[in-house]
């Protein structure tokens, strides 16, 4: 069974940046996990955000975050990243990290089995 922990949500002002911190545990390394990270606003439902494969070998982004947000895993410390630059107040939402078992990365909340309990993030115009 692995857990997943997020941290490092806030408060921002538009234009400002987070970091976002996700640790795995209880299920070996991450290195044999996929990692993506979604998020759900009010009244929405949850939609993904990012993901990198087990290797890191590949990367997925939404449209609307391209050239603003970078994921990153470290397998060694078993925590996975998402750096928010440029935030803008349509990025507000509750951000979730999660984990599936595999090589693949996928756009779809189904496909992953792991999931933490989300961090905030509010940001301000």
């Amino acid at each position: 069974q692995v857990r997943v922990v997020e941290s490092g949500g806030g408060l921002v002002q538009a234009g400002g940046s987070l970091r976002l911190s996700c640790a795995a545990s209880g299920g070996g390394t991450i290195s044999s996990y996929s990692m993506a990270w979604f998020r759900q606003a009010p009244g929405k439902e949850r939609e993904f955000v990012a993901a990198r494969s087990w290797n890191g070998g590949t990367t997925d982004y939404m449209d609307s975050v391209k050239g603003r947000f970078t994921i990153s895993r470290d397998n060694v410390e078993n925590t996975v990243a998402l750096q928010m630059n440029s935030l803008k107040p349509q990025d507000t939402a509750v951000y979730y990290c999660a984990a599936r078992m595999g090589s693949a990365t996928y756009r779809t909340t189904r496909e992953y089995n792991y999931w933490g309990q989300g961090t905030q993030v509010t940001v301000s115009s």
